[in-house]
């Protein structure tokens, strides 16, 4: 999966209606590590939790608006980031339109519901194992992509 045009870096700011997580895993300012980064570089790293919040997150299926090439199977977009979606989780199929703007084309995208879980996602800043950039309020991390330190 090409994530060369994903914005790593975000304001931090949370959608409306996004909850904390009333006991994560993972608090806000621990530090955890990377086990399974869906990016290059995001592996091994060393994350500290920015902020924790319990929802449903959703692997989906898009084409850019800005006209890039479909993307498959990304990971992660939250039921908050689907300003339409009501209180009930999306069903694998569903075809719905996001504002998150995670990638380049993403925000306003007509995207297909591949699967979705309920978990606790975290915001985090990591240094990528690559050499590249420090990332800061990365959205999202699932808490099964993150293990405790040693």
């Amino acid at each position: 999966m090409d994530h060369s045009n994903m914005d790593h870096s975000s304001s931090g700011e949370i959608p409306d209606g996004l909850m904390d997580a009333e006991n994560p895993t993972y608090p806000v300012d621990s530090k955890a590590l990377i086990k399974d980064g869906h990016m290059a570089g995001m592996k091994g790293a060393e994350a500290t939790i920015v902020g924790a919040y319990d929802t449903v997150a959703y692997i989906v299926s898009y084409t850019p608006e800005d006209g890039g090439e479909r993307v498959e199977n990304h990971k992660w977009i939250i039921h908050e980031e689907f300003p339409d979606a009501g209180e009930e989780p999306l069903q694998p199929g569903t075809e719905i339109e996001t504002d998150a703007d995670h990638m380049s084309g993403m925000d306003g995208a007509a995207v297909e519901i591949v699967s979705g879980e309920e978990t606790t996602v975290y915001m985090i800043d990591y240094t990528p194992t690559d050499g590249s950039e420090k990332v800061e309020n990365h959205k999202w991390v699932t808490e099964e992509e993150l293990e405790a330190i040693e």
